[in-house]
């Protein structure tokens, strides 16, 4: 039976196991996961945080992070300053960025999200405000969301993954893990 974990991978964390980086290491997955055989389903970037699922199946990590199979991944986003629905809708409809057309998203305004502090926090301004956005999308170019926000004029400040299909990060720390029932994962 295929290992499944769930890690909330804290903000400033390679999504690797080995940083080959000299002569200072950044931290990777292996200050908080000391199981063998395991590897990241798709990426989530240093600077990025929340879930990153791991497994030791290479077909259900294919079908995890392909965009061919058109997983549903669900962001909580904090943006500089104060988006319309009418500054949003060219990203419900699909923009193009310099690797190519993306598909269109499912985003919405949110509350904010009650999640964990993050260190270093964010930056700050008194004089612009931040809003905080829930999007949904199928597939995972290379910081694609926060392309996408920049796009549209709005830079991301924090990006928080928080739901991969089923599975989210809820009830678990920065740097915590769970295991979970391979079988109840919903194959596309």
């Amino acid at each position: 039976m295929s290992r499944i974990l769930l890690l909330n991978k804290p903000y400033d964390v390679l999504s690797q196991f080995t940083d080959l980086r000299s002569p200072s290491p950044r931290q990777t997955l292996s200050d908080f996961i000391d199981i063998p055989h395991v590897y990241p389903a798709g990426r989530l970037d240093r600077d990025s945080e929340g879930l990153l699922v791991l497994t030791d199946d290479g077909k259900l990590q294919a079908a995890i992070s392909n965009p061919k199979f058109k997983q549903p991944k669900t962001y909580y986003v904090q943006v500089e300053g104060a988006p319309s629905d009418a500054d949003l809708a060219p990203l419900r409809k699909g923009i193009t960025l310099k690797d190519g057309p993306t598909r269109p998203i499912k985003i919405e305004h949110a509350e904010p999200p009650h999640l964990w502090e993050r260190s270093p926090p964010i930056r700050q301004r008194k004089s612009i405000p931040d809003t905080w956005l829930k999007l949904i999308l199928t597939e995972g170019r290379n910081r694609q969301i926060r392309r996408m926000t920049a796009h549209i004029g709005f830079p991301t400040l924090r990006l928080v993954r928080w739901q991969i299909g089923d599975w989210t990060v809820k009830n678990l720390a920065p740097g915590e893990w769970r295991e979970v029932d391979s079988m109840k994962f919903k194959s596309p």
